[in-house]
């Protein structure tokens, strides 16, 4: 799989710490299974952070015990084992499936043959698959918030260029674009927002709370 599109090195970061929402976890965890470098780098911030932590400077007595009972409990044995990690299933890599709980995506039409499932939806943001057919496009819009959109299956092209398989592509509340399925398969995409999208056309705009986009 050849990828060109890579997760930013501060977002890395944060899922690193476990600091990133969920919707937005996902979507790195699903393109971190798929991209050898990005897991490298992942494995990096995680080598990184424990290097951090192991050279703390407490400023008290109290903040030393705590340091230490806190690194001590690092070498303690689990007392369960860890839950083995999702498979994948077809062009599902294993996170996408856990957020499917193992099922096939329900599909629910937004309009010109474009389609949804809804993974995730909350205050912090949602999580959606989206099949856009070949050449279909999304209407054009721009984003009140961060957006993360990895491509699973086929392609997409707007304003900031070609994004193929196990590509992500990285908006925020300066891009405005309208992204177009390429013409080899429906493109099939992973994607989490955590404000809702700005669509200029009007029909969009009066959809967009039944279809919570």
């Amino acid at each position: 799989m050849s990828i060109s599109h890579h997760i930013p090195a501060r977002l890395m970061r944060a899922y690193a710490a476990g600091s990133l929402p969920a919707s937005f976890a996902t979507v790195v965890a699903a393109h971190v299974s798929v991209c050898d470098e990005c897991r490298a780098r992942l494995e990096a911030e995680e080598i990184a952070g424990g290097a951090v932590l192991e050279n703390l400077n407490p400023v008290g007595g109290d903040e030393a015990r705590l340091r230490a009972a806190v690194l001590a409990r690092l070498d303690d044995a689990l007392e369960a084992p860890e839950a083995p990690a999702p498979e994948g299933h077809g062009i599902y890599p294993g996170p996408v499936m856990a957020a499917l709980k193992g099922r096939a995506p329900r599909w629910k039409p937004l309009g010109a043959g474009i389609r949804q499932t809804i993974l995730a939806s909350g205050d912090e943001g949602s999580l959606r698959l989206l099949y856009i057919p070949p050449g279909a496009a999304v209407p054009d819009h721009g984003h009140g918030g961060l957006e993360l959109t990895m491509v699973l299956q086929g392609s997409f092209g707007d304003e900031t260029g070609h994004y193929g398989v196990g590509d992500v592509e990285v908006a925020d509340d300066s891009l405005e674009h309208t992204p177009i399925a390429g013409p080899e398969a429906p493109c099939i995409a992973l994607a989490a927002t955590d404000a809702p999208l700005r669509f200029r056309a009007l029909v969009p705009r009066l959809l967009q709370p039944l279809f919570r986009i």
